[in-house]
């Protein structure tokens, strides 16, 4: 009966041990690709370093040509496709023909968005979820200088809307909103990949020049006031080097000389690679991610 007794204890005691153990997952991790015009190339060199440490991305943020790379990277493209995509489009052509009229640039979002999958293109009500990567997509209301970061749509136009830089490119309505480049409030959106629950963040910034956060605020924001109040105030360099700091693994190619113009082929191969030796750069906290675990 002793025995009974204290082989009963041992097993309660093992049981509650097992119930009390802790369990782990993988730590959720988000990539976020910040604005930059031309300079996109180098996410496709900073995204290759990704798959060669096996990095298993669970959300993408985007903004500008960041959004653009992201969108086409959640939707199934990897960084060897979007490299022949950047090398093979005549961007600057495309660019001339939606100044003259509008609808270019998203028909061959469109058109590449399909050759993924064909569940994902020329549909208006897509939730960014169901990509293969889920995905947000930042941009800039222009009529009362808001951020907008869309999760649902056309995967094309909202896209296509990040990217439209005021006076360069029309601005995008969606939902009675008129769209344009998120870079405007938000070029680095960690804040947005970190509200999609991301635990660890990983940011690739294009932007090479760093300010000060301005403190000064006309707190104006509809109309001519409110372009004025940005000019003035610049509330995107706060949220910028906020976004920096918060970043977990944060790459910073060196593309001094490069401009967001500069789609020669030519300098896009360049761009890659600089944007590959960066990632390079952070490869052993890279492969180091890959095991971090997080208690459920």
């Amino acid at each position: 009966m002793k025995r009974f007794q204290q082989n009963l204890l041992l097993t309660v005691l093992m049981l509650l041990s097992i119930v009390n153990t802790p369990t782990f997952a993988r730590q959720k991790i988000g990539l976020v690709l910040g604005g930059g015009g031309a300079k996109g190339a180098a996410h496709i060199g900073a995204l290759k370093v990704l798959e060669e440490a096996g990095v298993k991305v669970d959300y993408i943020v985007g903004t500008s040509i960041g959004a653009i790379v992201g969108g086409m990277y959640a939707a199934g493209y990897k960084a060897e496709q979007l490299e022949q995509l950047f090398r093979q489009q005549a961007w600057l052509n495309l660019f001339a023909n939606e100044t003259l009229a509008a609808g270019h640039i998203e028909a061959m979002f469109d058109d590449v968005i399909c050759k993924a999958d064909s569940n994902y293109c020329r549909t208006d009500s897509l939730q960014f979820d169901q990509l293969r990567i889920p995905y947000r997509c930042v941009t800039v209301d222009i009529r009362n200088m808001e951020e907008v970061v869309l999760a649902e749509g056309k995967l094309a136009k909202a896209m296509r809307a990040s990217m439209a830089v005021p006076i360069a490119l029309r601005a995008v309505e969606i939902d009675g909103r008129k769209l344009v480049d998120g870079g405007m409030l938000n070029n680095l959106p960690v804040d947005v990949a970190r509200a999609m629950g991301a635990d660890i963040v990983i940011a690739i910034d294009l932007q090479q020049a760093k300010h000060k956060t301005r403190e000064f605020s006309l707190k104006e924001k509809i109309g001519i006031g409110g372009v004025l109040d940005w000019l003035i105030s610049r509330p995107d360099w706060r949220r910028y080097n906020d976004n920096r700091a918060d970043a977990d693994i944060y790459i910073n190619p060196d593309l001094n000389g490069f401009s967001a113009t500069d789609f020669q082929r030519t300098d896009i191969e360049k761009m890659i690679i600089i944007g590959e030796k960066a990632a390079r750069q952070q490869a052993k906290k890279l492969k180091k991610i890959k095991k971090t675990k997080r208690r459920k």
